[in-house]
């Protein structure tokens, strides 16, 4: 009986001990999580914690800071103060005297938030085909002379499509060229085939670096979902691309995705002119971020090429560089600026779209103010758990009188970009959810004036001419299950 009795208070003990750990959990972090975040945000985390204390801890340890490390901080503060100091003398209103107003108070945002400034005179091309974009990257690595430079989130061989690209940087580096390839680790260490490409790249000469790896003996760890999810090819600082597209064949490598049928549909551009050099400058920095090779050294010269170039074409753009190395979520400030700006149309597609409140309400209320406001979205994306996040927002989005047009299944609409009124193109890696806003490293590419509003609108033509409209009526009938899906998505999707 002592013995029992003994148990029951050991057992009494222990429960009181554990109580008190998970109480003093709850407590302490309270004050603690909504530092420095969306409410939002916040209150997921906390509920997390306020529901499993302990487990929602450990997960809060590992996911809840969102920076990357101080060394990779002040670099990429260093660069913005290099790049700022030596191109002072370029006015941005030079460029686009005719621009409106608010245009130009949204490359002076860009300018403050990420450096690089507005530059003219280039020649832009959208390509729109996935092989296209491939053809068109070799042809150019087949012709350079002294330098490509290759950054993807997921690079992934095959004979058919990337296969081709790998042979034409070998042939590169056997006649001298210097060949730099950086891609995400995890992005693409879950492609199959992936030690095989890394082997085949050291073999042939080709100097590659695995953008933030997750390296624990090494010392280097972050949180383990903080990715690169940049697209850029330099060719000889002559040409560059950037998009939506990644170094991998239309199905991913996926069998699942080859199994229905499933392939992505991509948005690349093509760009001659002084704007390759802010190409060059977003590449050279990542580079250095990922070894001991400074590709910075020269950022004055070519600060200075961007202006030196000569002219290649008509068209006027800004790059925008964001991710959680900037103290500001530089392509959500950019999204939000242009989207309060509107005062005629809106054309965003987006594969991934689980906005912050902030983006939800300026693209519901440019809709309640007269703006004629279109989304293309996938059917049903390759992410269940995203895809059913970003149905959360549907019902908002119908009944303030924004168009959703829904791509059909099971192709994957992975173009990133929005066109606004008549004046204003955004597109690049750039998705409009809170993974991109907080967690990813992107590229955004800002292009001025009515010519690639116009060439935008014809690639957003041909995706509603096979895509079928989304009405509240349709959306109304959905069964309670699919509500609390959705909704349960949503808040996990906060969890940034």
């Amino acid at each position: 009986m002592a013995l029992g009795n003994d148990a029951l208070t050991m057992g009494a003990a222990l429960w009181s001990v554990a109580v008190g750990i998970e109480l003093t959990i709850r407590i302490v972090m309270v004050g603690i999580v909504p530092g420095n975040r969306r409410p939002t945000t916040a209150m997921a985390w906390l509920l997390a914690i306020f529901f499993i204390p302990v487990v929602g801890l450990v997960i809060y340890l590992l996911f809840g800071n969102n920076k990357l490390s101080r060394r990779r901080i002040e670099r990429q503060r260093s660069v913005n103060d290099s790049i700022l100091e030596s191109t002072q003398h370029m006015s941005d209103d030079r460029w686009a005297p005719q621009a409106p107003e608010w245009v130009l108070s949204a490359v002076e945002l860009n300018r403050t938030l990420g450096a690089l400034p507005l530059q003219a005179g280039n020649s832009i091309k959208f390509i729109t085909g996935y092989r296209e974009f491939l053809d068109e990257m070799r042809m150019e690595i087949d012709g350079a002379r002294r330098y490509v430079h290759v950054q993807f989130y997921i690079i992934g061989e095959d004979d058919q499509y990337v296969g081709p690209i790998l042979e034409a940087m070998e042939r590169a580096v056997a006649r001298g060229v210097k060949v730099r390839v950086l891609f995400d680790h995890l992005g693409s260490l879950r492609v199959s085939g992936y030690f095989g490409l890394v082997r085949r790249m050291s073999a042939a000469g080709i100097k590659w670096r695995r953008m933030l790896p997750l390296a624990p003996f090494q010392r280097r760890w972050r949180r383990p979902d903080l990715r690169n999810h940049r697209k850029i090819v330099v060719v000889d600082g002559e040409v560059a691309f950037t998009g939506s597209q990644n170094l991998i064949e239309p199905g991913y490598k996926r069998a699942s995705a080859h199994a229905i049928g499933r392939e992505w549909v991509e948005l690349m551009v093509k760009v001659r002119g002084p704007l390759v050099g802010s190409f060059d400058v977003v590449f050279a920095t990542d580079w250095s971020q990922e070894g001991d090779e400074d590709l910075l050294h020269d950022l004055a010269i070519v600060a200075e090429t961007m202006h030196e170039m000569p002219d290649a074409g008509e068209s006027i753009g800004q790059l925008v560089p964001s991710g959680p190395g900037f103290e500001s979520e530089n392509n959500l400030r950019l999204f939000n600026t242009l989207i309060y700006s509107a005062t005629e149309r809106l054309s965003i597609t987006s594969p991934y779209f689980v906005p912050d409140d902030s983006l939800l309400y300026a693209i519901t209320t440019a809709a309640q103010r007269g703006v004629a406001v279109e989304l293309f979205v996938c059917e049903k994306g390759d992410q269940a758990l995203v895809q059913h996040a970003q149905q959360s927002y549907y019902e908002m989005l119908l009944r303030a009188g924004v168009r959703i047009y829904r791509y059909p299944a099971p192709t994957v609409l992975h173009s990133k970009c929005m066109a606004v009124d008549n004046d204003v193109v955004v597109m690049g890696s750039s998705n409009m959810d809170m993974r991109s806003f907080s967690l990813n490293l992107e590229i955004t590419l800002m292009l001025l004036g009515a010519a690639p509003v116009k060439e935008l609108m014809r690639v957003q033509d041909a995706y509603r001419a096979v895509a079928t409209e989304l009405t509240l009526e349709q959306w109304d009938t959905r069964t309670p299950i699919s509500r609390w899906i959705d909704n349960v998505a949503r808040l996990s999707a906060t969890l940034q």
